[in-house]
């Protein structure tokens, strides 16, 4: 049974990281995606404790970055905690380019040298580290990786310890997108699938997701490449939404796991 676990960002509005976990055992759900800073905000000792509580383990831990010096300096400290949490891979937000910056090679080239000083450091607590190219009308400001062709060059040029997280909102529209998911899956380097939906008009790029199924995008398509590629791992749903954000937390996480029951044919594990 593929399990479905939800990153803290769909409801952190209004439900702290004690809310979430005890929200999401209440639905019979073994493993959560966390946040450093929602951590941060309860202490590293409750986080822990609450999480052996309910029985859950960590998938992904939000993040490292951006790429830049105030945020590296705490890049060990991250993923040190990131492993004290057993996360299974540490999410890398690089951030966009820097101010009055213009030329998009020269950030790229910046990026993948410091992704390589990253890794030196998650290889020695033995903790991966997660791509996610972000659609690239986010390329000014939240990341010059805006494709999973550029995500797997990378991941391919630094080797084993880093991998990519396929988030359907930021790859629906690539031509190559089936091609670049079996390639990834070809080298064991699928980390995380990551559902919501793209909706027409999307009146903000960053907070307008959509719930499953209230968009375009065909997820179980999607879901099938990943699938096909050899991905095993859960179903992630993240939902960036100044819409949904507004709601009741326990709801939204209702309606996105009988979202995820209609579209993937598949119920929580539990």
């Amino acid at each position: 049974m593929t399990e479905i676990v939800f990153n803290h960002a769909t409801v952190r509005e209004r439900a702290d990281m004690l809310t979430f976990l005890r929200l999401s055992a209440d639905r019979g759900l073994k493993t959560v995606s966390v946040w450093g800073d929602e951590i941060a905000k309860i202490g590293e000792a409750d986080a822990l404790s609450a999480l052996d509580d309910f029985g859950m383990t960590v998938s992904g831990y939000n993040r490292i970055g951006p790429f830049v010096p105030e945020y590296l300096d705490r890049a060990e400290a991250e993923l040190e905690r990131a492993a004290r949490f057993g996360a299974d891979h540490v999410f890398v937000f690089t951030g966009g380019l820097h101010e009055t910056e213009k030329n998009l090679y020269a950030a790229r080239r910046r990026v993948e040298d410091t992704f390589g000083r990253l890794l030196d450091m998650a290889r020695k607590i033995d903790i991966k580290l997660a791509i996610e190219p972000l659609h690239p009308m986010l390329a000014g400001d939240r990341t010059v990786i805006a494709s999973l062709s550029h995500a797997n060059a990378l991941a391919e040029t630094l080797g084993p310890g880093i991998g990519v997280v396929v988030d359907v909102y930021h790859v629906w529209w690539d031509e190559r997108l089936a091609a670049e998911i079996e390639r990834a899956g070809r080298a064991g380097r699928l980390l995380g699938f990551h559902v919501n939906d793209w909706l027409v008009p999307t009146r903000h790029i960053l907070t307008d997701r959509g719930m499953m199924g209230d968009g375009i995008i065909d997820l179980p398509a999607i879901e099938g490449m990943v699938r096909r590629a050899g991905f095993q791992g859960p179903v992630e749903v993240e939902i960036f939404s100044t819409d949904w954000w507004s709601r009741d937390p326990g709801e939204v996480m209702d309606i996105a796991i009988d979202r995820c029951r209609q579209l993937f044919g598949q119920e929580a594990a539990s």
